[in-house]
């Protein structure tokens, strides 16, 4: 009996990663006989992270209201895995770019004050444990709300409180720390994210990340500036430094806030691969298929399809990349996978891609399932 694992990331914006897994499987059973399909949902801390976890682990979402990205009241969740202990907070569901129009999307005008409250409510409930992933945020404001959530105060020039956006952390003279949630330092925090950036500096968050989330070229530069002397700010109260440490930059610099609050910043593919057993699961197949909305020599920078191929070399077993598409690089990929493909079949815009991927997708891999077949009946492992 052939044995194929399915560990995709989602195609974001059309479908989820369970959508894409459940699809691929449909796919091969249309094709394969006498074969046995495991799909696991991947993330690398992004979109899907919590729906992901939650369901590797048998857990439940708790839905809540908090400040979304603009400082609108929002509906969002959090998840609680299956042994009742962690909480999953995901930056995407609270202040995540998405959830901007294109016409609105300014960093110097978002905030992370709702993932503090989230973190709050949940600490209220009594969890003690906490996975954040950090990826699709609209912010840059360095955490600076989220920390006000949690009771740390900021001030101006003036002695006065400052609000908790991108713009407005460059006004910040002073630090007060000593309302901050005493509860934060019980607590075991893990980092999801895939993001290895510095906070400040041509890699840093502004640079880097600023231009995709609306930020003109002159309030690129206001941005960096105001990240760094907030910084300085907030390393001087607390007696120690963390925005040089990889991740720091991740999501406008909630790493950052976090890394100052106790957490620890870790793969964020990793952790989902840990809660849901995926080495075990590789380690017995024949074949893995893996995916993710497009794919590019930055694929190779912590994404999850090649945490997943690299994986799946160690035990040298075969993986095949199948995604919403292939672009810059892709040839470097060739070290990882048996072969990459796309799902487009022709010229198409993207409004059609988005609106038919699942279509695409499944014909896409009802090819790849014949020719794992053929390859199996001529030279079967």
């Amino acid at each position: 009996m052939t044995t194929i694992v399915i560990a995709p990331d989602s195609f974001k914006g059309s479908l989820s990663a369970m959508k894409v897994g459940t699809t691929i499987r449909k796919a091969f059973l249309s094709e394969m006989e006498n074969v046995r399909i495991e799909v696991i949902p991947m993330a690398d801390g992004g979109e899907g992270t919590l729906d992901t976890l939650v369901y590797a682990t048998g857990g439940q979402v708790t839905e809540l209201e908090a400040t979304g990205p603009l400082g609108e009241r929002v509906l969002t969740a959090y998840g609680v895995t299956g042994d009742g202990k962690t909480a999953v907070i995901e930056m995407a569901s609270v202040a995540g770019l998405p959830m901007i129009s294109n016409e609105k999307r300014n960093p110097m005008l978002t905030t992370t004050y709702g993932v503090g409250e989230i973190l709050r409510h949940a600490l209220d409930r009594g969890y003690r444990s906490f996975i954040i992933g950090l990826g699709g945020s609209a912010t840059n404001d360095g955490g600076c709300g989220m920390l006000q959530a949690l009771g740390a105060v900021f001030f101006d020039k003036d002695g006065r409180p400052v609000e908790s956006n991108g713009g407005a952390i460059a006004a910040i003279e002073s630090v007060d720390f000593t309302g901050l949630d005493a509860r934060v330092q019980e607590c075991t925090i893990r980092v999801a994210s895939d993001v290895e950036n510095p906070l400040c500096g041509p890699n840093g968050a502004s640079y880097v990340f600023g231009p995709q989330k609306g930020a003109a070229p002159d309030q690129v530069e206001q941005l960096d500036q105001a990240l760094a002397a907030y910084a300085n700010r907030v390393e001087q109260a607390l007696g120690k430094s963390f925005q040089f440490v990889p991740g720091a930059g991740a999501a406008g610099g909630l790493g950052f806030a976090l890394l100052a609050v106790g957490a620890q910043i870790e793969s964020g593919a990793n952790i989902v691969a840990e809660a849901t057993g995926l080495e075990q699961r590789i380690q017995h197949a024949d074949w893995v298929i893996t995916g993710e909305g497009r794919s590019d020599f930055q694929t190779l920078f912590g994404k999850v399809p090649s945490y997943v191929a690299k994986m799946a070399q160690q035990y040298n077993v075969r993986t095949v990349l199948l995604s919403g598409g292939l672009g810059q690089g892709i040839e470097q990929l060739y070290d990882y996978f048996v072969s990459c493909h796309s799902i487009v079949r022709g010229p198409a815009t993207l409004e059609d891609c988005m609106q038919n991927a699942e279509t695409y997708l499944f014909e896409s891999a009802r090819d790849i399932a014949r020719l794992i077949n053929s390859a199996s009946a001529l030279s079967p492992r």
